[in-house]
């Protein structure tokens, strides 16, 4: 009973800092819902340029590859690796939700330094690369915690619930609270590394315009990189550990 009071209470104050807001911010009114309107719009652009890419590159395969093509094998090959290596030989069936996950986040992080948004002129508030917004990371995290769920039941039905009596049924309260933490780690972790990121270019390019912030917009393409890979794996790994009964 403790446990589920404890679980309870760590939904009502996520739900709390949900309504907090830091700056202006952009909204949409559609019927009696308030949409976000900044982290929508930048998420279209983000999702018509992978949309784009992808038709352009198979709409007409070539016998001898283009470049285009070489580089979205090499892409399904590089996620098909991770897939494989985080969940096992059933990976084939994740692909298409780790490869998603992965180059939405990349294809995010990557529009912050190179998109120019903040040319864009809105009523309140700017436009910024989507994963710069807690509501998207959050999002995110939540899809890969129904995706492990989704995992671990489906291949074991109930008796997926048994590991959280395991090894000892002691253990019971830090595994329930491991699989809140699980998200919540996602979430915060990439949403701090792509805040400070684009905080610290904006400030070194409001006090050193010219030559500096260059190499750490360079370091910023690279860490964002990461960033995706890390969560791509981490959700992989998640994916893994729900149909293997693992830690």
């Amino acid at each position: 009973m403790n446990v589920l009071l404890c679980s309870i209470n760590t939904l009502k104050r996520l739900y709390d800092i949900s309504a907090v807001e830091v700056g202006q911010h952009f909204y949409w009114q559609i019927g009696g819902f308030q949409v976000h309107a900044q982290v929508l719009i930048t998420s279209w652009v983000v999702i018509a340029i992978l949309l784009v890419s992808a038709i352009l590159v198979v709409r007409n395969p070539q016998t001898i590859p283009t470049f285009g093509q070489n580089f979205f094998e090499y892409v399904l090959e590089f996620i098909r690796d991770v897939s494989k290596t985080q969940i096992g030989e059933e990976y084939g069936p994740w692909v298409p939700f780790i490869g998603t996950m992965f180059l939405f986040i990349f294809v995010s992080n990557w529009s912050g330094a190179l998109l120019p948004w903040k040319i864009i002129q809105l009523p309140h508030g700017e436009l910024a690369a989507p994963t710069n917004d807690i509501n998207t990371t959050v999002a995110l995290a939540l899809l890969t915690s129904t995706a492990y769920f989704y995992a671990g039941l489906s291949k074991k039905g109930l008796a997926y619930f048994g590991k959280y009596i395991q090894p000892t049924p002691i253990l019971l309260p830090i595994n329930i609270l491991e699989d809140f933490t699980k998200p919540l780690s996602l979430s915060f972790r990439l949403f701090g590394n792509i805040l400070a990121d684009e905080l610290v270019v904006v400030v070194l390019v409001s006090l050193v315009p010219l030559v500096v912030p260059i190499p750490v917009m360079f370091l910023g393409l690279f860490t964002s990189g990461i960033q995706a890979l890390i969560f791509a794996t981490l959700a992989a790994a998640y994916i893994g550990e729900s149909m293997e009964g693992h830690h």
